[in-house]
């Protein structure tokens, strides 16, 4: 395998951070994770500039470039001849040598940011999954939307993963996090939609707080919007609102998006059932068109 570090493409097995690496110092970085379908990445330019506008905002880099980042990422499918693959694209905060980042900050010296970017065979769900539907669990840990990288892609991942990993343990799909104010945020790793009486509804994501309201911890999905313009597409209503756990158990229908899984439908919450216990008929709809326009903007061929 050939992965991209820093303009060359090298051997996994020889790929090679600094130890001063502010990813490793301080877990400093920014990561994105997209599917290629067909050789063609979807929305990538979406997920690019997601990652460029969270460098920017949290002053990670401000040199980071849209067409130079996209052509890597395309180099490097290539590189490792895959068409179908799941691609990480990670920016970390670079080279800070043996000194203290403060001591860096005074002197005024300016950091390179690290690129690195992986593709490798896509993660293959079981069809059961969508066809029946997934339980989910609820996350311990809250939210704060007062926190600068809440609703940031940062390194800092580790909690996300543990609750990933009690989801799991309890044969569970994902794990929900709320707001330490009881609001829905999403999954560990995913943005939630809710269906109610017909009306699609979404909690707040960063860019999307009406003015004066506190900030949002909830990162604004790649999917989660390609989603909502096909519900758009379809007439649904689209609420974007503070979402609490009743909202959650008393909706008709509760989908999970990501750019892995794409859409995946919850049929309960711990030991609640969401609906009638079945994947919902909108649910199921938004996926179907989902797949079509994956297949229409990467360029498939029918069946593939």
């Amino acid at each position: 395998m050939k992965v991209y570090l820093n303009g060359k493409f090298v051997d996994a097995s020889r790929a090679r951070l600094s130890v001063f690496d502010a990813s490793l110092q301080h877990a400093v970085g920014l990561f994105e994770t997209f599917r290629a379908f067909g050789g063609e990445v979807f929305r990538l330019q979406a997920h690019i500039e997601r990652l460029i506008t969270s460098a920017r905002q949290l002053g990670l880099s401000d040199r980071l470039r849209p067409g130079p980042l996209a052509e890597a990422v395309r180099a490097t499918l290539e590189k490792n001849n895959l068409t179908d693959a799941r691609i990480r694209l990670t920016v970390t905060g670079g080279d800070l040598g043996p000194i203290a980042p403060a001591t860096a900050r005074r002197s005024g010296k300016k950091h390179q940011p690290g690129v690195l970017i992986i593709a490798t065979e896509p993660t293959v769900y079981p069809e059961s999954l969508f066809t029946d539907g997934a339980p989910v669990v609820i996350a311990d840990p809250k939210a704060n939307p007062f926190d600068p990288l809440a609703s940031h892609k940062s390194l800092n991942y580790w909690v996300r993963l543990q609750t990933l990993a009690q989801a799991a343990a309890a044969k569970a799909a994902e794990s929900l996090w709320f707001m330490v104010t009881n609001h829905l945020c999403g999954g560990a790793v995913s943005n939630a939609l809710l269906i109610k009486d017909g009306q699609l509804y979404s909690p707040i994501v960063r860019g999307e707080e009406p003015e004066g309201s506190i900030p949002s911890p909830v990162l604004p999905g790649v999917t989660r919007a390609a989603v909502i313009e096909l519900a758009e597409s379809m007439d649904l209503p689209i609420h974007r609102k503070m979402l609490t756990i009743n909202d959650v158990l008393e909706a008709d229908e509760l989908m999970l998006t990501n750019s892995s899984w794409l859409i995946l439908p919850v049929v309960r919450v711990e030991k609640e059932t969401i609906g009638d216990g079945k994947v919902g008929p909108i649910t199921q709809q938004l996926r179907q068109r989902l797949l079509q326009t994956i297949a229409d903007e990467c360029d498939l061929e029918p069946n593939s």
